[in-house]
């Protein structure tokens, strides 16, 4: 059996990310080794990066694809960028999952898809345990976690992280082999 303490933060927002931080660096000291984070500017990936600096981690910090807020737009900041990959982390700026495409077709349209209601059926639980699934999901899709590891997962609501959670990883063609093991954080709204 395994016991583990999970915190509830009042309210979303990046008042939790030192939080969620204290648990990143508590999972790493216990051994977990794959960590996927959502950061859209960079700015919380690299404070995490600085935190876990020196341990040996498969660190990856997922952004926004380029083009999200608008053509030609990247929302992930170079400096961000730079600092997270000159302390050994990796960055991927990829398409959300249950976005981008079906979100064209469902506003053209005026109808719903498949992703999209798995989406609103994961946002039930939080958005940001929403964004932990996504992103382990894109992050095993580009090659850089492994399939079928446990991964320690860290994402929000709009800034900054509110929900760690660990789970079971899986290529987004595989997804109902994604499994979330545990959930270390949440918001209670």
């Amino acid at each position: 059996m395994i016991r583990r303490e999970v915190w509830y933060f009042d309210k979303t927002g990046p008042e939790n990310t030192e939080a969620c931080i204290q648990l990143l660096e508590k999972a790493a000291e216990e051994g977990f080794r794959h960590f996927v984070l959502a950061s859209t500017t960079g700015a919380s990936g690299a404070q995490a990066v600085r935190r876990l600096a020196g341990r040996d981690l498969n660190l990856v910090v997922v952004g926004h694809s380029v083009g999200f807020k608008g053509p030609n737009i990247d929302e992930f900041l170079p400096e961000h960028y730079e600092e997270i990959v000159r302390r050994g982390g990796k960055v991927l700026k990829a398409t959300i999952l249950t976005h981008s495409l079906e979100t064209a077709i469902a506003e053209q349209f005026k109808g719903s898809a498949p992703t999209l209601l798995i989406a609103n059926t994961l946002r039930r639980l939080g958005h940001g345990l929403k964004v932990c699934c996504e992103i382990v999901m894109e992050a095993v899709d580009a090659g850089l976690i492994p399939e079928g590891e446990e991964v320690v997962a860290a994402g929000g609501t709009a800034r900054g992280w509110d929900t760690v959670a660990l789970l079971k990883s899986a290529a987004s063609k595989r997804f109902l082999q994604l499994s979330v093991l545990e959930l270390w954080a949440k918001p209670r709204v």
